[in-house]
């Protein structure tokens, strides 16, 4: 499913407008689809309705309307003296806000219904304030009435909470609160209903996470004209990688389903062996662990059987070992070394299996060695892509401190804040990608890849149990699988992180790397059966 901006939204609102959608149309199906998420989730109670000077304001006002026709309890308290009404009693939101007829309360009177609350069971709070429509921390009233929230949330006494769009003080384009920096916040939500497609803030962490459930409603808005808008990324499913999927014949070879070579390190070698494995469940018809002389009795005492362990020394016998063409794909970096020496040769090995054409998959120490002069990387990575005729080769997948070490101007970009997409995790990724001349998977809870053309996807299956060593070893495994049988490399590297998702929500609690691995093949029979 298509990401929209924030701006990309309000301009398919007006091209659907401009179509010959009225805007009291939109504004009906919005207030309505919100009024029914809560009819369809919780018991009748009573209902606290915030609505806020535009837009947002006025779906709340029909929702508030929707509730009350089906016999709810609804209270309306609104931003401003109490005659206001939204856009200053003109546009679409004030006709909606005419037709309420009971009392419009002034928003400060909430807070006393907040901070008297016994129960939080009697009560359901609709935050209809700012959705998207602001660009500043929240301040008075709204401010107070999401601390109030907040403080009620964490003892377990708080009302629900439904947003309209986005929970207000959020923003929509990078999922972090305005002015998060100095201390600002936003509602929190257990449901937050969105419009036509999703903004990054539902799929970017922390916006996710305080989102609650998330339902994209439909508003009419047509398919044809989101594509018009350019999406600024998209969900990552089988939408975004499935075509590309390997999908093999019955009379296949093994080296038609690629041969993965995995860089081992002299110390850590569990690394690498997670890694093997993963390539090896995940479809690679031949997988090499490469292992240093020093390591080799503990690689060959310790892999799986059907896990090749040719020995290699220095940077040269490792360019002799991967000179065989059938060897298509590398994965280096994890637990390859950083000290003493290890680092000077970790490096010199991933240059030279780069220049030698191969398609690979860089992740950990193979990242880090680079630190001190990320553009020597850079430019192999671009003359790989030139000798290939343009194909885009390699995948580099830095977690937060790796990301850091390669582009430290992005991380700080990140860490000022900011409200627009390029201050965002979709931003930088994509900025790291163009710049280095990969695809770029940036890791974490909400996982962003991004190619150098500029397409991007956010994965969003990933439980929290994948916070766990070696969870990051099964994925370049797994992405070398894919990259070894053929698929490009952006769809490999989502592909890939769908997958490690789907296998580790599979297993549940308790979860370890090596779970991940042994869960893989339930996942990939479910995705054979809706690939067909």
């Amino acid at each position: 499913m298509e990401i929209l901006s924030v701006s990309q939204m309000r301009k398919a609102d007006k091209a659907a407008i401009d179509a010959g959608r009225p805007g009291l149309d939109l504004m009906q199906a919005a207030g309505y689809a919100v009024g029914e998420a809560i009819l369809a989730r919780w018991d009748k109670r009573a209902v606290v309705v915030l609505a806020g000077p535009g837009n947002n304001g006025g779906d709340g006002y029909v929702a508030a309307l929707h509730l009350k026709k089906a016999g709810w309890p609804v209270t309306v308290y609104g931003l401003g003296e109490k005659a206001d009404l939204p856009g200053g009693g003109q546009g679409d939101a004030a006709v909606f806000a005419k037709r309420w007829r009971a009392k419009v309360q002034p928003l400060e009177a909430a807070l006393d219904v907040i901070a008297g609350l016994e129960n939080g069971d009697d009560l359901l709070v609709v935050d209809a304030l700012f959705g998207t429509g602001l660009a500043r921390p929240l301040e008075g009233a709204a401010k107070i009435l999401a601390e109030l929230l907040t403080v009620s949330q964490a003892q377990h006494n708080a009302p629900a909470v439904v947003s309209v769009d986005i929970p207000s003080g959020l923003s929509g384009d990078t999922g972090r609160a305005l002015g998060e920096q100095s201390g600002a916040i936003c509602f929190h939500a257990d449901l937050t209903v969105t419009f036509c497609r999703p903004k990054p803030a539902h799929a970017l962490m922390p916006g996710r996470g305080v989102c609650g459930e998330i339902v994209v409603a439909d508003i009419g808005i047509s398919d044809s004209i989101v594509a018009g808008q350019g999406p600024v990324s998209h969900l990552n499913d089988i939408n975004v990688w499935g075509e590309a999927f390997p999908r093999h014949d019955a009379d296949i070879h093994k080296f038609a389903r690629g041969h993965v070579v995995v860089l081992g390190g002299e110390t850590m070698t569990g690394a690498a062996r997670l890694v093997a494995g993963a390539a090896r469940r995940g479809g690679a018809g031949l997988v090499s662990l490469a292992a240093p002389e020093k390591a080799f009795p503990i690689y060959a005492a310790s892999v799986d059987p059907g896990t090749l362990t040719p020995s290699f020394k220095g940077v040269k016998g490792f360019s002799a070992l991967i000179s065989d063409a059938r060897k298509t794909t590398c994965v280096m970096g994890p637990g390859a070394g950083l000290g003493a020496g290890q680092g000077k040769t970790t490096r010199a090995i991933t240059l030279a299996a780069i220049n030698a054409g191969k398609r690979c998959v860089l992740d950990a120490d193979a990242l880090s060695v680079f630190q001190k002069d990320p553009d020597v990387l850079f430019k192999a990575l671009k003359a790989e892509a030139k000798m290939l005729g343009g194909l885009v080769a390699t995948v580099l997948t830095p977690h937060g401190g790796e990301f850091q070490r390669l582009f430290p101007d992005l991380a700080r970009r990140y860490a000022r804040g900011g409200t627009r997409t390029k201050h965002s995790k979709i931003g930088i990724t994509l900025e790291a990608a163009k710049r280095s001349g990969a695809v770029v998977l940036f890791k974490g809870p909400d996982t962003v890849v991004a190619a150098p053309d500029g397409r991007t996807a956010v994965t969003t299956n990933a439980p929290r149990t994948l916070a766990t060593a070696g969870a990051g070893d099964v994925l370049a495994g797994l992405i070398g699988a894919l990259l070894a049988q053929g698929m490009p490399a952006f769809e490999a590297a989502n592909g890939a992180a769908w997958l490690h998702g789907e296998a580790a929500s599979a297993f549940g609690p308790g979860l370890i790397a090596e779970d991940i691995i042994d869960e893989l093949p339930a996942v990939l029979d479910w995705l054979d059966e809706m690939l067909g």
